[in-house]
């Protein structure tokens, strides 16, 4: 049964991608760094968030990509493979705006499948991280990541037609997350 520990998800996500996907891997370390550095808002979602950090990218390891769509395919193994905890599968299955792609790739099922959660600043909080590392690892704003996601896949693509459509609401995010951590007593 996999647990919420970082040590347990690090375990998991380093064994899927270390190998088979060094550059998602040391992006996937990136993320779980900020969700350390971002952790104090959430006290005892805290690991929650952390462990989704970990494992928002698990769905790209070659062996999982059953369906060529990550979010779900990272969020069946978790449930499947590891009886990962419901609101951890459901964050991986719905990270950085996951929905709004799976609406371009078809795969609508996705929200009866793993619906989304209804805490809003946790799901803005993995946004966050993810879209705020770039592929090295390094922080980079969520503008330089969209247009970074953007430059890879090509503004006609089905990723570069979803970030376009998304965009507006990971910056949103991205500053809600902000104004939280500025709310923190230092």
């Amino acid at each position: 049964m996999g647990g919420l520990t970082k040590e347990w998800a690090t375990q998991v996500a380093e064994a899927e991608l270390s190998s088979t996907l060094p550059r998602r891997w040391v992006h996937t370390k990136g993320v779980a760094k900020g969700a350390v550095e971002v952790s104090q808002v959430f006290g005892q979602d805290a690991g929650l968030l952390i462990a989704a950090a970990t494992l928002h990218d698990v769905g790209y390891a070659p062996r999982l990509a059953t369906t060529g769509f990550y979010p779900l395919d990272g969020a069946r193994f978790l449930r499947d493979e590891h009886g990962a905890d419901e609101r951890l599968v459901r964050l991986v299955a719905n990270h950085s705006f996951a929905l709004l792609e799976a609406e371009k790739r078809g795969c609508g099922g996705l929200v009866s499948e793993f619906p989304l959660l209804e805490e809003p600043l946790l799901v803005d909080a993995l946004v966050y991280c993810d879209m705020t590392t770039a592929p090295d690892g390094g922080r980079a704003t969520a503008e330089e990541r969209v247009a970074e996601i953007l430059g890879r896949y090509g503004d006609d693509s089905v990723v570069g037609r979803f970030i376009c459509r998304a965009a507006p609401e990971i910056f949103a995010a991205v500053e809600r997350v902000e104004a939280a951590l500025a709310a923190q007593p230092r």
